[in-house]
């Protein structure tokens, strides 16, 4: 009997394998079929226009704050790093450069994940355990098309428009510390972030970021609500894994964009 210790191994492994091309495969698919979509979605603009807003809405508040105390922190620690070197003028530089290129796209991606993304995951999970959406099929109205691809390019152009804001508010806090609380000269803080900020090299790296962070971020989320078992303890399970292989796929991806930009 011992012989088939490895055999099981071997077995169970090959079905572990299996299961996830047989996942990814589905999620190929659906992905092409959001892709294919984009044109009747995008002239139907009102219903993306609703999922801009709310997402946006689900997570404008808690990326603002967040984005201030960011700045905050990124100010003292800059300040005092900065000091040693005799450069702390150069501050707004620092702040500008760190939220624009990194930490913009990638916190506003994890704390969109964590808020809109399984607001998404949970929605789209409850409908398919409501059995709405094997009414939508039974009525001919394609759930893909009516339900996931709206919310596809609603989360699309929701998280740009949102890392803007961690961003913005960012700086804005860096300003508040740097230059009302520590003392840093105000014309020296926006004449280094003016003259260090390249539009294009630096704000448009971010940009792009920002937005394959949200096409990723989305498609899981409705990739998880749309697979997901149409029962509570499946929909629950569903919105644990999107936070997981949202956030993971962000962090991979952030590796991957940062080294193809810098060696350009």
């Amino acid at each position: 009997m011992k012989w088939r210790q490895p055999m099981d191994l071997v077995a169970n492994l090959g079905q572990a394998t299996r299961s996830q091309l047989v996942q990814l495969g589905q999620a190929a698919r659906l992905f092409a079929r959001l892709v294919a979509l984009s044109g009747p979605t995008l002239r139907r603009f009102g219903l993306v226009r609703d999922q801009i807003y709310f997402l946006g809405n689900y997570s404008l508040a808690i990326i603002a704050v967040s984005g201030l105390f960011v700045g905050f922190v990124l100010s003292l620690q800059g300040y005092y790093t900065l000091q040693r070197y005799g450069s702390a003028e150069a501050l707004g530089l620092l702040v500008a450069l760190s939220l624009v290129r990194e930490l913009g796209p990638v916190v506003t991606a994890l704390l969109f994940a964590g808020r809109a993304g399984t607001a998404l995951t949970a929605e789209i999970g409850l409908m398919k355990a409501g059995e709405q959406l094997s009414a939508m099929e039974m009525m001919a109205v394609d759930p893909i098309r009516r339900i996931l691809a709206p919310r596809f390019w609603g989360g699309m152009i929701a998280m740009p428009l949102l890392a803007a804001v961690f961003s913005a508010v960012g700086i804005m806090g860096g300003w508040m510390v740097g230059v009302l609380m520590i003392g840093i000269d105000a014309g020296s803080f926006w004449s280094q972030m003016q003259g260090g900020v390249d539009v294009w090299r630096d704000v448009g790296n971010g940009v792009v970021k920002s937005f394959v962070f949200g096409v990723t971020v989305t498609f899981v989320a409705l990739y998880q609500g749309f697979e997901s078992q149409p029962t509570p303890e499946g929909v629950s399970r569903a919105t644990t894994r999107t936070v997981v292989v949202a956030s993971l796929a962000v962090l991979g991806l952030d590796f991957l964009l940062t080294a193809w930009m810098f060696s350009l």
